[in-house]
């Protein structure tokens, strides 16, 4: 979905709920010179994210961001050092950071959250004025330079344990433009990496909801 927009609007859409849950979370301010806001779903085409996010006041306030456009794109990757994986941009142009239903991703090794699965809380966005964004007050750097967390790429993902866990875009094996894996970092275990998806995508692909989990036990 493309939706043209005119010069010096106030209020246009960023993301619609067409399903009308009764909150309006998809209208924010976006004052821009005759652009559109892409909302076509090319990788994730077989996803419906209607029903991917939690609607929670909360999570919107600290996560969910205005529309990315190519400008803040482009400050978000000069500001982190890293070219961000066309899956994520798509993603966060249908929703510029929040919460998922699911939240569950299977590990093949235990970390110190299971045995055999990692949580996650939120996914962070790209507009820097939410503090749990990328470039946010408790963005990317700042889990790199107050936590001691190793500067191997973005830190994309927030974990339930308040700061003793981290999901991170790996850019260590194919450098700051490639396609980065993605890896639990586990501070509790001196920042052992535990391996989680080949890329931004998949790993989307493989969140599951905590129903899937005690199905499996």
């Amino acid at each position: 979905m493309r939706m043209k927009l005119g010069a010096g609007c106030e209020q246009t859409k960023f993301v619609q709920d067409f399903e009308d849950r009764g909150k309006t979370i998809g209208y924010q301010t976006l004052c821009r010179d005759f652009k559109y806001i892409d909302m076509t779903q090319k990788i994730f085409h077989d996803i419906d994210f209607d029903t991917f996010w939690e609607e929670d006041d909360y999570y919107t306030e600290e996560y969910t961001g205005a529309y990315p456009d190519d400008d803040m794109i482009a400050e978000a990757e000069q500001e982190l050092g890293y070219k961000l994986p066309a899956s994520y941009i798509e993603l966060m142009r249908l929703r510029n950071g929040g919460a998922p239903l699911k939240t569950i991703h299977t590990t093949t090794e235990p970390t110190s959250w299971a045995e055999d699965h990692v949580a996650i809380t939120g996914i962070f966005g790209l507009d820097a004025e939410k503090s749990s964004s990328l470039c946010g007050d408790s963005g990317s750097a700042f889990w790199i330079e107050e936590w001691g967390y190793p500067a191997d790429g973005v830190y994309i993902c927030d974990c339930p344990s308040a700061g003793h866990d981290m999901i991170l875009l790996d850019y260590s094996q194919c450098g700051p433009q490639g396609e980065p894996s993605v890896v639990h970092v586990d501070q509790e275990n001196d920042y052992k990496k535990t391996f989680l998806a080949k890329d931004f995508e998949t790993f989307i692909r493989g969140l599951r909801t905590e129903e899937y989990k005690k199905k499996h036990h």
